[in-house]
Parts: C-alpha cells; structure tokens; sequence
C-alpha cells in the first residue's frame, strides 16, 4: 500500500513522454502508478537493494530494475543509456514487507536475529555493532540517529551485558534496554533505538545525501524531485536540499542577490496523509512528502 501515492505521482509525473527514477522500488506501488500515468515512449528506472523487491519487478517493456543502493544512482544510470531524467521519486525509510518478515530484524514486535540489513550482500549487522562498538560510538548513534535523551546511559547498559553475553537477538537487545524506557512509551522508545541502528548499520543519510546530491545534477531543467520521509534527520536534509541546494540549510546569493539554489520548492510545506490513509495505512502516519522543480538555466 503505497504512502500519499496520488499526491507523489501527480507532483512527479510533469511530462508523461519523459524518463523518470523509482529509487525506492520496494513493493512496486509507486513504481506500476508511474507507469500507468507514462506515455508508450515514457520510461522508467528503478533502484533496490534488496533483493527481495527483485521479484515485485514489473512486466513492461518502458521498466528497468536495478538492484543497487541508490547512492551510487547516477553510475547505474548511465550504463542503462539515461543520463538524464524528468523525475525523481524517493519513499524513504523501511519497506512494509521488511518490517512484516521477523527474520529480518526490522520489527520491535518479532524477536529475531539483530539483523537490520537493507541490503544482506554486506557483512555488517546490527548485532555486529551493538557487539563491537565502543560505548562513546554507541552513545553518538543512539543520541545522533534515534534522538535518544538517555543515550548514554543506554550505551553504558549494553556495554555492561555484553560483557556477560553476547547480544544476538531483537528481544535480547530490548531486555538489556527494558529499564531505561519510559513506562507506557515503550513502542516509540524501541523504535527511536531499532532506528538509530538501522542508519548507522545501512549508512542511510550518507546515501541520502549522495543520491540527492546526483538527483540535483540528473534532472532536466523543470524535472521534479518527490521524497517521502518519515523522520526529521531525513526531512531536514530533503528541505534543506529543496530549499537552499546544501544541505547546511544556508542560503547562499550570487552577485545580483538572487539564491543559488538550483531547485525550486513545489510545496511550501510537507504534504501529510489525510485521516483516512492514516486510518488505512499507518506507515502514512509520520510520512512527509516534499515536492520541487529544478530551475532553468539563468541567461545573462
């Protein structure tokens, strides 16, 4: 069940004739609306790492699914023949089918094998470095990455247990957890530590950044960049990027005082789900959507 699908793909799709970027294939939802609102010349490329979406990839001869982290967008492109796009449609975070399979480690309610990998052709896990990490690395990830208020003091709890035993599994890691979180917020607190490990795991703001920094260069004057974020590290860097064109959020001026920002915000402010698809889907819950427009070239 896409998230804020009707909204996206009316903001994505300016030139149905042009070529455009899924780099979040996941299930295919947004990618098979893309291509129903595609002319016959249209096309569409699509990223995944994992390797799971692989077998949601789409029987249409305008698709191409390539299983790779987007970071390395602009590369893969190029050796399928695009080198510039329309349109560029991210769904940030955590797939739905990622956080239903328990043996992933994704979902607080399973206990599973601490995994949390997006892509499982890498080495590094969450157990690996909830298990190896110094406690100051520990601390900056889960104060960083989950804006944890007792960052500290959680770090210094699994450094202790982890002198006793190992901590392999998603139930261990919450029991270890258990007396620093706050009674009646134990689901947002779980969430807030299986996230901060996720990105640190996954590298997922550095690939953010990487992969919004080529969409920037990718995209045809008047191409649209569409993110969907479900957390404020992620949103603040796609406002940010949309709004000033770095990623510090600092406005900068050519010579005449004009923003040398090369995009253009669509939506002043993030689209939300409405009540009924939150109702319908609660992954729509915390999701933001942002919309902008690469400006055309200035003439002098």
């Amino acid at each position: 069940m896409p998230v804020l699908l009707e909204q996206s793909i009316e903001g994505l799709v300016a030139n149905p004739h042009g070529t455009f970027v899924d780099v979040t294939f996941g299930g295919g939802g947004h990618s098979r609306a893309i291509l129903q609102a595609l002319a016959p010349d249209g096309r569409l490329v699509a990223f995944d790492r994992d390797a799971d979406a692989l077998a949601n990839a789409v029987d249409d001869e305008r698709f191409s699914l390539i299983h790779e982290d987007f970071r390395y967008m602009k590369n893969f492109l190029r050796l399928h023949g695009v080198s510039r796009a329309d349109g560029i449609l991210a769904d940030l975070g955590v797939s739905s089918h990622q956080f239903d399979q328990p043996d992933r480690g994704f979902s607080t309610r399973f206990d599973a094998e601490l995994d949390l990998r997006m892509d499982r052709r890498q080495t590094l896990t969450a157990a690996d470095l909830v298990n190896s990490a110094s406690e100051q690395e520990l601390s900056t990830i889960l104060r960083n990455y989950g804006e944890l208020p007792n960052a500290n003091r959680m770090a210094r709890a699994i450094v202790q247990a982890r002198l006793e035993a190992p901590i392999h599994t998603t139930f261990e890691l919450k029991n270890v957890l258990q007396s620093l979180v706050p009674r009646n917020q134990e689901n947002r607190f779980y969430a807030m530590i299986f996230q901060a490990l996720r990105i640190e795991v996954n590298g997922e703001l550095e690939a953010l950044k990487a992969m919004l920094a080529q969409a920037v260069d990718i995209l045809n004057p008047g191409g649209r960049l569409v993110v969907i974020s479900y957390h404020s590290l992620e949103d603040r860097l796609v406002k940010n990027i949309m709004k000033t064109g770095n990623f510090e959020g600092e406005v900068k001026k050519d010579f005449y005082g004009n923003p040398l920002s090369p995009l253009e915000p669509v939506t002043r402010k993030p689209i939300i789900a409405d009540e009924s698809e939150q109702a319908a889907n609660s992954r729509s819950r915390s999701a933001k959507l942002r919309i902008a427009q690469k400006k055309q070239p200035q003439t002098n």
